[in-house]
């Protein structure tokens, strides 16, 4: 799904892996990606034709994208979405005023809608389903300053929303009802349209034009999310907090974040507030005025070096094609593989594997750390020695390893100590290993896990794991 749903997943599932660390539950991620071909827009699929040779998406293309890119001018870039924004606005001009029919609206009411919006003006969309976690209506925290984004004299903003709400969420239908109340009693209507009847049609209009795409969870809630991938392609840039695909993707130039990576796993109003209080700061001061900071030739140069930089960087990364190989190299492949070594033989291996099992399950408590010797060396080194009583198990049985948490930006360190020559028959082994020099002694701790040439998946068929009192 993403990294950090990965990690959060690991945390999930710890209880099931006692005394093993969170970082070693087995449990891996593969961030989404999106279908190129489906979400690039009309005036964007040159661009990607000429990137791929001819088809806009699917095998390695012949250029990378920042090479690709090179080709096309500033002026080209901003044609292109200039010419998707105007048909957005289109699309939208005419979905509005089918909304209005439906509704009985009059004939002056329904022909009011194609005096809305501006192909000129700073066009922020975002479309998703309305849940709580999501707070799709963060951007109403402060309605009067909304109101003055898109009422702004010089540099106005225009936005595009739509969602649906679960039948049964409650509070995922008062919020989308909050936004229907809000462009129905305000004089925001000609700059707010919100679009009914979500589907895969709207969103491909909606991505393929709006100029900021606008995805506010509550982290870490996110597993993945897509629908800012799908902006990527067509040359729109995101305005996310820092959560699923966004918390691994953002980088300074490509868009820009909301929230300082902290996690808000229950509903927090104060930290609502302050997310509020970000994405209005960042439209006011960053965003809207990069948007509108044109030079001589008449070209917002700042803003269209983040779409280059944008583009460049993340499309393919967040695509389908990267997502599947990483699918297939990562776990498929390694999967099947492993599944025709131990069936092959009529299981052999996969017997084999049982009695191994069955011997560490019967003798593992008979293992004993007896005597740790630490020697210290020049700067942080240390030779560490450990005595260990395998009782009935071979050394083969048995992994011994030096380990230490994550502390602060120090990520966890496993160092694998050296068995040392002695009898194959003697029951107590010496281990031996030195430490780099970046952490404390006392940050480490030894522990023996079951061995990797017994074959076996640690901890995910076996939790067996030993560590020194």
């Amino acid at each position: 799904m993403s990294e950090l749903h990965g990690a959060t997943s690991r945390r999930i599932f710890e209880p099931l892996y006692p005394r093993w660390p969170a970082a070693e539950v087995p449990i891996g991620h593969v961030t989404n990606g999106i279908h190129l071909a489906t979400w690039i827009g009309a005036d964007a699929l040159e661009a990607w034709k000429h990137w791929h040779k001819g088809q806009p998406s699917g095998g390695e293309p012949e250029l990378s994208a920042e090479q690709a890119l090179s080709s096309f001018s500033d002026q080209d870039l901003w044609n292109i979405r200039r010419r998707a924004r105007s048909a957005l606005l289109d699309y939208s001009r005419d979905h509005l005023a089918r909304q209005r029919a439906i509704h009985g609206a009059s004939l002056q009411q329904i022909d009011a809608c194609q005096q809305w919006f501006d192909p000129d003006v700073l066009t922020l969309g975002f479309a998703r389903r309305f849940a709580t976690y999501k707070r799709p209506n963060l951007l109403l925290h402060d309605p009067q300053r909304l109101l003055n984004l898109i009422q702004h004299s010089r540099w106005p903003a225009q936005l595009q929303v739509a969602g649906k709400a679960h039948p049964a969420d409650l509070q995922g239908q008062a919020m989308l009802a909050q936004w229907h109340a809000f462009i129905r009693d305000t004089d925001s209507q000609g700059r707010i349209a919100f679009l009914d009847d979500y589907d895969m049609r709207v969103a491909q209009h909606l991505v393929s034009g709006v100029d900021v795409w606008i995805n506010t969870p509550r982290r870490p809630w996110e597993a993945s999310g897509t629908s800012g991938m799908k902006i990527l392609a067509n040359g729109g840039l995101n305005l996310s907090q820092l959560d699923g695909w966004w918390a691994e993707a953002y980088e300074p130039g490509l868009g820009w974040a909301i929230g300082d990576g902290s996690e808000e796993p229950e509903a927090d109003p104060g930290a609502d507030a302050r997310d509020a209080e970000q994405l209005y700061q960042l439209l006011e001061n960053e965003i809207i005025p990069t948007f509108y900071e044109h030079d001589a030739d008449g070209l917002p140069r700042r803003w269209i070096q983040h779409i280059r930089s944008s583009m460049s960087n993340l499309v393919q990364e967040y695509s389908a094609d990267r997502a599947v190989r990483e699918y297939t190299e990562r776990y498929y492949l390694p999967g099947a593989l492993r599944y025709r070594e131990r069936t092959k033989e009529r299981s052999a291996v996969a017997n084999l594997l049982r009695d191994r099992l069955t011997s560490l399950d019967e003798h593992w408590d008979e293992i004993k750390i007896l005597d740790t010797r630490i020697t210290r060396g020049p700067a942080l080194t240390y030779k560490v020695e450990v005595a260990i009583d395998t009782g009935a198990l071979p050394v083969s049985a048995l992994r011994v390893q030096l380990y230490a948490e994550q502390r602060g930006h120090a990520p966890a360190q496993v160092l694998d100590m050296t068995l040392k020559p002695a009898d194959e028959h003697a029951q107590t082994r010496l281990y031996v290993v030195e430490t780099r020099g970046d952490r404390e002694i006392e940050d480490f701790t030894v522990r023996i896990i079951p061995g990797s040439e017994y074959g076996l998946a640690v901890p995910l068929e076996s939790l067996r794991v030993h560590w020194a009192s």
